[in-house]
């Protein structure tokens, strides 16, 4: 399987956010994982339904689209730290 067709994009789907094919899994969570230091290795015996080459299929898919993933991560950072802020006055 290439690794275009591994990634896969559905509207209402996590948000239409590319993803790995037949999953839930999103690039995005693959790229956050990474850079928390997990390894594909580690992150493939986490989630069993994936292969070592859908993890890597998504890390070059990142790759290819850095700017779009990237702006997804930050969007979704804001809108978590913005709910943390709503719930906080709301509570005060």
């Amino acid at each position: 399987m290439e690794s275009t067709k591994r990634i896969e994009c559905t509207p209402g789907v996590r948000g239409g956010k590319p993803r790995i094919a037949g999953s839930r899994i999103c690039v995005s969570d693959i790229v956050l994982w990474t850079e928390e230091g997990q390894s594909p290795d580690e992150i493939v015996n986490d989630f069993p339904h994936l292969t070592l080459a859908d993890v890597y299929a998504a890390l070059a898919y990142y790759y290819e689209h850095r700017e779009e993933i990237d702006r997804q991560i930050k969007e979704a950072e804001q809108y978590a730290e913005a709910m943390r802020t709503k719930k906080s006055d709301q509570v005060a």
